[in-house]
């Protein structure tokens, strides 16, 4: 029997309650539209209470109840998750009501919710980039506000999202194996992010790009690269001695001291083989020369002897 009227309790004041918001949405009475509102917002119902105020934008305007409206507007938006919108509307109150206590609050809950808005790191940053802004901006204007303690804890969390995005989007060159491409692309990250968390990561894929550029390299461009990438194997070793691409960076430099030796070798196989080559050139040119020239000596021979008149012929003197 109790749990029957508890529950038929309950139903009334559900019917109730859905009877007020029902007749506050139909009703012109600004009174009893912003009581129903509060009273929505007090119960957390953040999609009905925005419905109310929303009505009341025109019907408060210019009156004490403005600020209200606008202020708790902002807040059920936030807490439904609706960032963008609540943003605007927090900044919205601290630009419209400069003389409200609140002022501040808003200021720092417009900045909060660009932070809560900043997208995943894959995907477009622009939201977090004027998230940043935002923050920066409060800490300018309120450098002695309490809340502003946190502040740069979050500028730094969206700051470290735009240094791994650029650091992945570097990385998917090394993935698709085009080392020249990551090298390069990873060199560019650390010239835009100079104080970057990622710079060990970042060094061990240029690492293996030289070495793999290197080792893997046309012949006319694989002298340079084998020492490039010999140099920076040892600046890695030097700069992170503790770190697993140290002992990577080890054996690489032994790898590419052997593949030094080889090509050096080998370029000089060939040195010798072009010289040989040029000797032999030389030779058969010579010869080519000596021939031609018999060739042409004999010529001008036959062409003497075939210029030369007959001598007379002599007959016997008969007495």
């Amino acid at each position: 029997m109790k749990k029957t009227v508890l529950l038929l309790i309950a139903l009334a004041t559900i019917v109730s309650c859905k009877s007020r918001q029902d007749e506050a949405l139909k009703s012109a009475d600004k009174t009893f539209i912003l009581t129903v509102a509060n009273e929505q917002f007090a119960n957390k119902k953040w999609s009905k209470a925005l419905a109310l105020y929303e009505r009341l934008t025109n019907l408060v305007a210019g009156t004490d109840d403005a600020p209200n409206v606008v202020f708790n507007s902002a807040y059920a938006n936030y807490y439904d998750k609706n960032y963008q919108i609540a943003g605007h509307q927090f900044k919205n109150f601290s630009v419209s009501f400069p003389q409200d206590a609140r002022r501040e609050e808003a200021a720092y809950m417009s900045a909060l919710c660009y932070y809560q808005g900043s997208m995943d790191y894959n995907l477009d940053q622009t939201s977090t980039e004027q998230a940043i802004n935002e923050l920066q901006n409060f800490i300018n204007r309120y450098p002695d506000s309490e809340k502003a303690k946190n502040i740069d804890q979050l500028i730094d969390e969206l700051s470290y999202k735009l240094e791994f995005k650029a650091f992945e989007n570097a990385r998917q060159y090394y993935k698709m194996a085009n080392y020249k491409a990551a090298d390069i692309a990873m060199e560019n990250f650390m010239d835009d992010f100079p104080a970057t968390k990622l710079k060990e990561k970042a060094m061990g894929i240029q690492l293996d790009s030289k070495y793999q550029l290197a080792m893997n390299s046309v012949f006319d461009l694989k002298e340079d690269r084998l020492e490039a990438a010999s140099l920076f194997a040892k600046q890695v070793e030097k700069e992170f001695p503790n770190s697993s691409y140290a002992t990577e960076a080890k054996h690489m430099i032994t790898s590419l001291e052997k593949e030094k030796a080889r090509f050096q070798a080998l370029k000089k196989e060939i040195q010798d083989n072009e010289e040989k080559f040029k000797q032999k050139q030389a030779r058969l040119s010579q010869k080519e020369a000596e021939k031609k020239m018999r060739n042409t000596q004999k010529a001008l021979s036959d062409s003497v002897k075939i210029n030369t008149p007959p001598t007379g012929i002599s007959l016997p003197i008969q007495n």
